[in-house]
């Protein structure tokens, strides 16, 4: 257990691509802002699995073991977020309880900018669609691609999309961008082949969302169980509990009469605030992309400044609605993350060069 965490720290702290060379290391305008932020995507509903919508900032509480936290930013949907609490970058709370899985900001700085809070992010999410194209995507394989172009057609409200694929390797097909027709030229060139890696890709595609601020999800396309990869699946679920990214995973039918697999992706997709879909025909993955869609516009997005916590492992976060006409309706979110202790010489890491995430 203690080699899997040492793992899974390593992990977060360092890319597991590039070695940080080039222009982002020598980049003397980057900054961390010393800003820790937990953010929180929240999807409640009605006994029928309606999605409740028009809730205030007011109407949730949120505790991080037991400990009362206050809402600093709160946004529902796709609208713009609303900052509750202002907090300078040389204030919040002691450096001592700054943990990875809370969110610090990065800014660059330009003059006349210095001292000013930076915007924790803008309206919509970033979503990262991870495509299985293994060998077990040999049938089916197109319909697969019209599925997630179709999918891709119908982001409303969402900032950027990135299209990856992945068999062995991951593949950066096309990375994070606002250009649609990037992305839909990225899903025609795929090509089915070679063994299934799904949680060595997952885990790196969790690391590039990581570094987001803001909604951002990651879509799973899978045809199959994986059978070539050295992570196992616990460290790419917790990895994203602890940065706040929603897993959503789309499989097929011949998935799902692999026991563990199917365990695997309910639980994963479970614990970061997602959900798992087991389509038997190419018309259930298409509903399953559009429940997907409706689902990130309607999530509410809060977030807080933690209070001061001795805790050093995993902090448990409890969401609730407030008010007696309010607790008929359920909530979906993540329960918690791992505290990992910041230190100087990792405090001033530079991003991984080439950077993934600009287009």
């Amino acid at each position: 257990m203690v080699k899997r965490h040492l793992l899974f720290l390593w992990l977060l702290l360092f890319p597991l691509y590039g070695d940080g060379s080039g222009a982002a290391q020598n980049d003397t305008s980057r900054i961390r802002v010393s800003v820790v932020l937990v953010q929180l995507n929240v999807a409640v509903t009605d006994g029928k699995g309606n999605y409740v919508s028009g809730l205030s900032p007011e109407d949730f509480s949120i505790t991080e073991d037991k400990i009362p936290e206050k809402t600093a930013t709160f946004e529902e949907g796709n609208e713009p977020p609303r900052r509750l609490i202002d907090v300078s970058p040389s204030g919040g709370h002691p450096s001592q309880d700054t943990g990875k899985g809370a969110v610090t900001i990065v800014q660059k700085s330009t003059a006349g900018d210095q001292g000013k809070t930076p915007d924790l992010w803008s309206a919509g999410a970033n979503v990262f669609i991870l495509f299985d194209t293994s060998n077990y995507m040999y049938r089916g394989f197109v319909f697969a691609q019209d599925s997630i172009a179709d999918f891709i057609r119908s982001l409303e409200g969402v900032s950027k999309v990135a299209l990856y694929s992945y068999s062995r390797d991951l593949s950066r097909v096309s990375t994070l961008t606002s250009d649609r027709s990037q992305v839909l030229r990225g899903v025609r060139n795929t090509v089915a082949g070679d063994d299934a890696a799904l949680y060595n890709s997952l885990l790196l595609t969790v690391k590039d969302a990581a570094r987001l601020t803001g909604k951002k999800a990651i879509v799973v396309f899978s045809n199959g169980p994986d059978n070539a990869s050295l992570v196992p699946p616990e460290d790419v679920a917790e990895l994203a509990q602890s940065t706040g990214t929603i897993i959503y995973m789309i499989s097929t039918q011949q998935a799902e009469d692999e026991p563990v697999s199917t365990a695997v992706f309910e639980r994963m997709s479970k614990v970061t605030g997602g959900k798992a879909y087991f389509s038997k025909s190419w018309r259930d993955e298409k509903q399953a992309f559009a429940s997907i869609r409706d689902d990130l516009a309607h999530l509410y997005t809060l977030s807080y400044y933690p209070q001061p916590n001795p805790n050093r492992g995993w902090r448990t976060i409890t969401v609730k609605l407030v008010g007696k006409n309010l607790q008929k309706y359920h909530i979906r979110t993540r329960d918690g993350y791992r505290f990992l202790q910041q230190t100087p010489s990792t405090d001033n890491l530079p991003l991984p060069g080439p950077d993934p995430l600009s287009q």
